[in-house]
C-alpha cells in the first residue's frame, strides 16, 4: 500500500497547529510546546489537549512561575475542566506543577538550559524523563518536533511511526531525521494511526 509521499511531507507539525512557533528557539515557545507535549503525553484525544493548552492560552499561563502562582486548584479548575481534561486532571495538575517547580530549581526556569547541559540526545532524554510523571512517550512528543533547532533532540521514531511506514511503504531511513521534512513526515504518519483500525 502506497502513501502520497508529497502529501505527507507538507503535514503540519503539532506545535504548528497550537501556533507555538519553535523555530524561534526561546525559551517562551519551548516552554509552550513543553507542556503542551505534557498534555499530550496522558490517554485522553488530541482534542481535548488541544483545547486544554488553549485554557492555558486564555488565561496566559505560559511561564513556570505564573502556573506556581495560579496553583493546584486554579489549574483543575477552570483550566482542566475547561479544556475537558477531565479523567487526568488532578494528576495532571500535580505534574504539571512538579515540573515546573523542577524547571526553576535545576534549570533557572530554561529548558534551553537543560538542553546546553545534557551531555548528548540520550542524555538530554534521560534529564527529560527524570521530572515526575515524565515517561518515554511525552520525551519523544516533546523532542520530535525540536530536531531541527535543538543539536541533541533526535529521539528515534516511535514503534507505531516505523509500523505505520512500513505499511505504507515508506522508507523512513532515506531522510535526515534532523531535517524539517522527516518531522513533518512523521507528523503525518501520527495522525494516520488513528486511520489504521490495528494500530494501537
Amino acid at each position: 500500500m502506497q502513501m502520497d509521499i508529497k502529501r505527507l511531507e507538507k503535514s503540519k507539525l503539532y506545535s504548528e497547529e497550537l501556533g507555538i512557533y519553535l523555530k524561534e528557539n526561546n525559551d517562551k515557545e519551548i516552554f509552550k510546546w513543553f507542556l503542551a507535549s505534557i498534555l499530550f503525553g496522558a490517554r485522553i484525544s488530541e482534542t481535548i489537549a488541544k483545547n486544554t493548552y488553549k485554557t492555558f492560552e486564555k488565561y496566559n499561563l505560559f511561564e513556570p512561575r505564573k502556573i506556581l502562582k495560579a496553583g493546584w486548584d486554579f489549574l483543575v479548575n477552570p483550566i482542566m475542566r475547561e479544556g475537558g481534561y477531565v479523567r487526568y486532571d488532578e494528576k495532571t495538575s500535580t505534574q504539571i506543577l512538579g515540573n515546573c517547580e523542577t524547571l526553576l530549581q535545576k534549570y533557572r526556569g530554561s529548558l534551553k538550559e537543560l538542553h546546553k547541559e545534557a551531555q548528548d540526545s540520550k542524555d538530554l532524554e534521560d534529564k527529560l524523563t527524570g521530572f515526575y510523571g515524565i515517561g518515554p512517550i511525552t520525551t519523544n512528543i516533546f523532542l520530535r518536533e525540536l530536531r531541527p533547532f535543538w543539536e541533541k533532540a533526535n529521539p528515534e521514531p516511535l514503534p507505531i511511526v516505523k509500523k505505520i511506514a512500513q505499511k505504507y511503504e515508506i522508507n523512513l531511513d532515506k531522510y535526515n531525521r534532523k531535517s524539517m521534512t522527516f518531522i513533518r513526515i512523521e507528523a503525518g504518519l501520527i495522525r494516520l494511526r488513528k486511520e489504521i483500525k490495528n494500530f494501537k
